[in-house]
């Protein structure tokens, strides 16, 4: 089960996503229509954005860019879930405002490093995080 946290997550992925684990839990907001994304912010108002990679295609660039643009949009952290890291790709999502990357052979990984598991579940929550990359698969 997803513990409860302060922060509401925005969770753009596919629509695979369990979603009994999110009825009880109201700062956790699954949407799958890209054209959804920004009604959702305006209506959910969430601190954490997390993005499948795989599932946003190329409309990552377009969203990422509008997100940047608007003002309205500057407290919001963007995570962005990847199963692969790519030098270039990701040097290009970080420069259009992704916060933290997150991939799959992370997630794998059994011994993890006790700083970097602490900022990820700084910003939402782990097991969110462990779905995610089994349904990347």
């Amino acid at each position: 089960m997803i513990r409860s946290r302060s922060k509401k997550v925005l969770l753009v992925a596919p629509d695979s996503f369990p979603s009994r684990l999110l009825d009880q839990y109201e700062n956790v907001n699954h949407i799958l229509a890209v054209t959804s994304i920004f009604p959702c912010i305006h209506e959910f108002k969430p601190d954490v954005i997390l993005f499948d990679h795989a599932h946003m295609n190329e409309h990552m660039e377009r969203v990422l860019r509008r997100l940047r643009s608007n003002m309205f949009y500057k407290n919001i952290r963007i995570c962005c879930y990847k199963h692969t890291e790519s030098v270039r790709n990701d040097a290009t999502l970080k420069v259009l405002g992704v916060h933290h990357m997150i991939y799959h052979d992370d997630l794998q990984k059994v011994s993890k490093s006790k700083h970097a598991l602490n900022a990820i579940n700084n910003i939402i929550d782990t097991s969110l995080l462990k779905w995610l990359a089994g349904a990347g698969n």
